[in-house]
C-alpha cells in the first residue's frame, strides 16, 4: 500500500475547502492508498510539509490549491522518488489545465486513485523553480499589485489589469542565448514550461514539458487599439500569429534590464536584480497525470470541459458577487443605525 499526504491550502482560490477531508475519506481508493491530510498555516509551510514527505518517501504527496501551492509542493519534491499529485482549487490552475486534471474535484480525485506517473520538466528563474511560466514585465508587475491588494479570483485581477494597464511602461531588454544576443523593448517576456497562464490563457500554445527546453515569448509594445486583438489571441491559442510577438525555444537563456525590479514564477511575484538567469531542468519531477490525455493533446469532449469551465467560473462570480452585495446590505444597515442613534440623540 502506498503512503501519501494531501497538502491543502485553505486560502487558495475563492472558495471554502472545510468539506474537502470528507470527500477525500470518501472518494480515495483505500485499498491503493494509506493517506493524511495536512492543511498549510502560512507562506512556505507548503514546501516544509512536502520536503518531510519526500524524506520519508511518501509516493504522492498531493497539492491541493492554485499554481502558488502546487509550485510550493513541487519544488521539494524535484529529482526525489515522490510524485507530485494535483487537486486544482485555484483561481487560475494554469499546470493543471495544461496536464488536463479536471477542475472538478471527484474527476481529479479519480486521477490519484488511477495512479499514472510520468517524468517532466520545470524550469528555474533566479534560483526558484517554476513548473508552468515565469516572467518580467507587465504580468510580473500586476502579479505583484495582485499580491498587494490581499484579495484573491479573477475579479480583483481583471482590476488590476484595467486600472494599471494603461500607466505601465515597457522595458528595455537585452537577452542573451545561445544564439547570440538581441535588444527588445518589450511590454512582457514570459519563459513558459506549460502552455497558459491559467484560465485558459493561451501564453505558449505549442509549450510542451517533456522537450528540455521553454517557449520564450516577447511581447512588444501594443496601443489601445490592438490590446483586444492580443487579448483575444491569448484565449483562442492564436498569440503567436499576432505580429506583436516574438518566439522562440532554447534552454538557458540570461535577461539584463537596465533596473531592479518584478519577476513572477508561477504567478508568484519577488523583486530582482538586473540580470536575470533563466533555465529548464530536463524531466526532473514526476507528476501524476491523466491517463485518458497525451500532453499537448486535447480529449474528446476538450469543448464541453471548457464550457463546463466557463460556466463554473460564471457562477463562482456569481457567488462572490452575492457574498460582496451581501456585506455591503450588512454594512449599509450598520451604517443607517449609526445615523439614527446620532439624529435621535
Amino acid at each position: 500500500m502506498e503512503h501519501i499526504t494531501f497538502i491543502i491550502n485553505p486560502i487558495s482560490g475563492t472558495h471554502s475547502k472545510d468539506d474537502l477531508p470528507k470527500r477525500i475519506e470518501e472518494l480515495l481508493d483505500k485499498k491503493r492508498y494509506d493517506h493524511e491530510i495536512a492543511f498549510t498555516q502560512y507562506a512556505g509551510h507548503a514546501a516544509e510539509i512536502a520536503k518531510s514527505c519526500a524524506e520519508r518517501g511518501d509516493s504522492i504527496v498531493i497539492a491541493v490549491g492554485g499554481d502558488g501551492t502546487i509550485n510550493e509542493v513541487a519544488r521539494s519534491l524535484v529529482h526525489t522518488q515522490t510524485a507530485l499529485g494535483i487537486i486544482p482549487c485555484g483561481s487560475g490552475n494554469g499546470l493543471a489545465r495544461h496536464l488536463c486534471i479536471p477542475m472538478d474535484i471527484t474527476r481529479a480525485l479519480n486521477i490519484i486513485n488511477r495512479g499514472q506517473k510520468e517524468l517532466f520538466d520545470y524550469g528555474v528563474i533566479n534560483g526558484l523553480p517554476f513548473f508552468c511560466t515565469c516572467g518580467m514585465g507587465f504580468d510580473a508587475f500586476i502579479s505583484l499589485k495582485f499580491a498587494e491588494s490581499g484579495k484573491r479570483g479573477p475579479i480583483t485581477y481583471v482590476e488590476n489589469v484595467l486600472r494599471e494597464g494603461l500607466k505601465y511602461r515597457p522595458e528595455t531588454y537585452e537577452i542573451v542565448d545561445e544564439s547570440g544576443t538581441s535588444k527588445y523593448k518589450a511590454f512582457l517576456i514570459a519563459c513558459a514550461n506549460a502552455s497558459q497562464y491559467g484560465n485558459n490563457a493561451y501564453i505558449a500554445p505549442g509549450a510542451t514539458m517533456k522537450d528540455g527546453l521553454m517557449d520564450v515569448i516577447i511581447m512588444e509594445p501594443f496601443d489601445a487599439l490592438e490590446a483586444p486583438q492580443i487579448a483575444a489571441d491569448l484565449f483562442m491559442k492564436t498569440l503567436g500569429n499576432n505580429s506583436k510577438i516574438k518566439t522562440f525555444r532554447t534552454p538557458h537563456l540570461i535577461i539584463r534590464r537596465q533596473e531592479p525590479g518584478a519577476i513572477h514564477y508561477d504567478g508568484d511575484p519577488i523583486t530582482t536584480n538586473e540580470t536575470i538567469d533563466v533555465h529548464i531542468e530536463h524531466l526532473g519531477i514526476t507528476i501524476i497525470t491523466n491517463p485518458d490525455i497525451h500532453e499537448d493533446k486535447a480529449e474528446p469532449n476538450m469543448f464541453l470541459n471548457a464550457f463546463s469551465d466557463f460556466f463554473n467560473n460564471i457562477n463562482n462570480v456569481r457567488e462572490d458577487i452575492g457574498k460582496d452585495l451581501e456585506r455591503g446590505g450588512r454594512r449599509i444597515q450598520a451604517i443607517n443605525k449609526v445615523l439614527l442613534r446620532k439624529l435621535r440623540s
